[in-house]
């Protein structure tokens, strides 16, 4: 969690510094909270803070410098029914290498259709799809290891 705290004063003082001493680049990082600060010139400010997720009104520009604010990118939620790992193990697109896989993306699939095989403790569970559905994505590659719950592919 970050503890620098900046207002906007102290945050236009950067500016006016950054652009009186014709220093590139200002970087400051404290945990999530990220701030960059270029010399460049740019039309308009991103502020927004990592720690907070809310958007800050916009920084006044006298004199062409920037302010950046990175907050983490989301991985979008998929779309479709996702299969996911009832098991810990290694995942098999085939029952064997010189198999060809059980499905693939855009094969059509049956509640009950098997889908894949993962392997845990020896033993080679085959793994039956929930849902009605042609294969959208398989989110795992062949002989990778899963964690219980993981989601393996995704059916619409």
């Amino acid at each position: 969690m970050a503890n620098l705290k900046l207002t906007l004063e102290e945050i236009n003082q950067l500016l006016d510094k950054v652009a009186s001493t014709n220093l590139g680049e200002l970087c400051i990082e404290d945990g999530d909270f990220k701030i960059k600060i270029c010399g460049k010139k740019v039309e308009k400010v991103v502020m927004q803070t990592a720690t907070q997720g809310v958007a800050q009104p916009p920084v006044a520009q006298s004199i062409g410098t920037s302010v950046e604010i990175n907050i983490p990118e989301s991985k979008p939620e998929p779309c479709g029914n996702i299969m996911k790992s009832p098991i810990v193990g290694t995942f098999y697109a085939a029952v064997s290498p010189d198999k060809p896989p059980f499905v693939t993306v855009g094969s059509k699939v049956k509640k009950g259709d098997i889908l894949f095989v993962i392997e845990s403790m020896k033993l080679m569970n085959e793994i039956q799809s929930d849902f009605d559905g042609e294969i959208l994505e398989i989110l795992v590659d062949n002989a990778q290891g899963v964690e219980y719950n993981q989601p393996i592919m995704i059916i619409k």
